[in-house]
């Protein structure tokens, strides 16, 4: 018996011709001697084989020439075949299941109709692989020949691309990668190729929007998509509404000039939030907001206070405060705030969103940036327990939205840089 380095003991592997040579001896010896008992012993003694293994060379011999009953060794040899051609074509399947979203228009075709893989194709080839190369199927490893087999690769482009050093764009990708990601990430998740590309050269990286765009499709991150706006206005018949002194001219020359209000609905596991906003034109800041569970006058009231704390040490005489014709903006309460800060009230038609535009503009923006933006909803342990964790929530999301967020409305710039470079050419205008 031979040895292994560990010291244990494994079977010896005998030569076929000492094999076929005891079968025959025993054989032999049976048909003269008529003898049966004692012969296998005997000669195993004779040769210096195992006794059991000699029985057992007799005994499948018997089966192959049909003196004994058995499966052959042909019969074995094809249903070995058979079982092994199962196992790699459960292989094969186990492996096009894992491929489905990989090289789609590659899949189960001929050989004339593919293509060449680009080199993005085969970079993330070579990830497939190295990502399943071990996995197993009925006992079979996968390995690199037969998955490239399957979704039709040359398993020299695998290897050729594992020991080719990586070109230039490749590393400048490598490094790109994770900072773009990071900004996307900063951003609430919701940046597009466009938006994206401006905030990376902000940071001081020189890309261009079709390498950005490249680079979040290998990464798997995309921009947000707003949702069709669910209108909650309801107009009080018997109010006394203010004219509509803006006509859809949503522009101002300064901050305070005119403001927009509007507000929407969340939903939440225990019931609906209303949402209060107020936006300064001139540079899309929300100057104002306030969170409850009804959406009563006092909803739109406090909200109109914050902003006007928020700019208590501007004067606020000739304000335009914009709004649709709801029930809550031309509420007595309301309308005496307005007149109190020394602003004149603006009301839109009643139904016609464009009539208030930009509010509802920044309404759709909070409802897909936040409310229902599943990397804020992840953050949040995925869903909005009530009021007091979606106002927490929105003072982050208005502070990011007035000091971070590029407008592209704005030059792609944020509301507080509009705001503060207003107030430089203001007093360099002064100072003249």
């Amino acid at each position: 018996m031979a040895t292994k380095s560990d010291g244990r003991r494994r079977p010896q592997k005998y030569p076929d011709e000492l094999r076929e040579r005891a079968v025959r001896m025993v054989q032999e010896i049976r048909r003269e001697t008529g003898e049966s008992h004692g012969v296998i012993t005997r000669v195993a003694r004779e040769l210096g084989v195992g006794t059991e293994s000699l029985r057992g060379w007799v005994n499948r011999a018997d089966i192959d020439e049909g003196r004994r009953p058995g499966t052959t060794t042909a019969d074995a040899e094809k249903i070995a075949k058979l079982e092994r051609e199962n196992k790699e074509l459960r292989r094969a399947n186990d492996i096009l299941k894992a491929a489905s979203g990989f090289l789609r228009d590659r899949a189960r075709r001929s050989p004339e109709e593919v293509a060449p893989l680009t080199a993005r194709q085969v970079a993330d080839a070579v990830s497939f692989i190295d990502a399943h190369r071990t996995r197993e199927s009925g006992g079979l490893r996968w390995g690199v020949e037969p998955i490239c087999q399957v979704l039709e690769i040359a398993p020299t482009t695998y290897w050729s691309a594992k020991t080719r050093p990586p070109c230039k764009r490749k590393i400048r990708d490598a490094e790109l990668g994770p900072v773009i990601e990071k900004i996307w990430t900063d951003n609430y998740s919701v940046y597009g190729r466009r938006k994206l590309a401006k905030a990376v050269r902000r940071a001081g990286l020189d890309v261009g929007r079709d390498q950005v765009a490249r680079l979040m499709r290998e990464q798997g991150i995309r921009g947000a998509s707003r949702e069709k706006k669910r209108f909650t206005t309801h107009a009080d018949p018997a109010a006394v509404r203010a004219p509509d002194l803006v006509k859809r001219n949503f522009t101002a020359d300064a901050p305070d000039r005119l403001w927009v209000a509007d507000f929407t609905y969340c939903s939440t596991w225990s019931g609906v939030v209303y949402v209060a906003f107020v936006i300064d034109v001139f540079s899309r800041r929300i100057v104002g907001w306030q969170a409850a569970r009804t959406m009563h006058a006092s909803l739109v009231v406090d909200a109109l206070n914050m902003a006007a704390w928020a700019r208590r040490g501007s004067s606020l005489e000739g304000l335009i405060c914009h709004h649709d014709a709801g029930s809550q903006y031309t509420s007595i309460a309301h309308t005496d705030r307005v007149a109190e800060l020394g602003a004149r009230a603006s009301i839109g038609t009643v139904g016609d969103s464009f009539d208030n535009a930009m509010a509802e503009a920044v309404n759709a923006l909070y409802k897909t940036e936040l409310h229902r933006n599943p990397a804020a909803l992840a953050a949040n342990g995925g869903h909005w327990k009530g009021l007091d964790d979606l106002e927490i929530a929105t003072c982050r999301w208005v502070g990011w939205f007035n000091d971070d967020r590029l407008h592209s409305e704005l030059g792609d710039r944020t509301p507080a840089e509009v705001e503060a470079a207003h107030y430089v050419a203001l007093a360099q205008a002064n100072a003249a």
